[in-house]
């Protein structure tokens, strides 16, 4: 896509069916940074981060939405964020050298993917699919049509400086648009990777639906934004006692904790500990340790 990290939804007038593009580029470079991945998980990671995109972009919601694929193989997690702020993260964790090249499900063989939507308000919702098929774009095509009954078409794609989606469904609470659904989804079947990594969505929309009336809303901007702290930090090691950090930092000299995700390391002495404990800390004092 010629516009970096940006995400366009589509309506179709004549039909019953919605469509939303999602391409990246800094945002996934970034992501890809912070680590030092094989290819082929750099690739696979593209793909997440498409379509954690895509999928936030079905839901009218505060908060952020999780997509996780699992496995006990040797590779154990393909993680990829994205809340409504449109901000981005994501995270792989393997054991060992994988292949060069394999396809998704073959890597996570008897895993699963676990779609999680945590709303700022209300109830979290947590989704589980078997990891059948091929590719993810399998996969989350099998969760809409079975735990949503959506008729849906996904196209994901990456090659280490890109990464793109595009997703093609029926729209919720609509009428008999089974017609409508046999014509375009053929129309979309015929998008190859090449074009939705290169070609810019006008042209791609063009191309697959020149014989529709289409409206291509605005572009949403997205970002690589990780939400880790210092204050969430100290947040979590207060689930082990203040006399056990403590015999840490006397052990260790320190406590040192970094993020999975963006590799920022968080340092706590004695002094911060005690800070962590006292009857003063607080949302705004935990930040301001030193």
């Amino acid at each position: 896509m010629s516009s970096s990290d940006q995400l366009q939804r589509v309506i179709f007038e004549q039909a019953d069916i919605r469509s939303v593009l999602v391409g990246l580029e800094q945002s996934y470079q970034q992501a890809l940074a912070k680590h030092h991945y094989p290819a082929l998980i750099n690739i696979l990671l593209g793909e997440m981060m498409a379509a954690v995109s895509l999928l936030s972009a079905t839901l009218k919601f505060d908060g952020r939405l999780i997509l996780q694929a699992q496995s006990n193989n040797q590779l154990k997690v393909l993680m990829a964020e994205c809340n409504h702020q449109r901000d981005l993260r994501a995270i792989a964790r393997f054991d060992g050298e994988l292949p060069e090249q394999a396809e998704f499900c073959d890597l996570l063989e008897g895993g699963q993917l676990v779609i999680t939507i945590e709303p700022e308000q209300g109830k979290r919702y947590q989704g589980v699919v078997p990891l059948e098929g091929k590719r993810l774009s399998n996969c989350l095509e099998a969760y809409f049509a079975f735990s949503e009954q959506l008729p849906t078409q996904i196209h994901l794609a990456a090659d280490e400086q890109r990464a793109a989606g595009f997703l093609l469904q029926v729209m919720p609470a609509k009428g008999d648009s089974a017609a409508d659904w046999e014509h375009f989804s053929c129309l979309g079947a015929t998008l190859s990777d090449d074009e939705l990594l290169t070609l810019n969505n006008e042209t791609i929309l063009r191309r697959l639906f020149h014989e529709e009336d289409c409206r291509l809303f605005d572009a949403d901007a997205l970002q690589f934004k990780c939400d880790c702290s210092r204050k969430r930090t100290g947040d979590a090691l207060r689930y082990m006692t203040q006399e056990e950090l403590e015999q840490i930092v006397r052990d260790e000299g320190s406590i040192d904790v970094s993020c999975q995700f963006c590799n920022e390391l968080y340092q706590f002495d004695l002094a911060d500990i005690a800070m962590l404990f006292s009857d003063s800390a607080n949302i705004e004092g935990s930040d301001q340790l030193h």
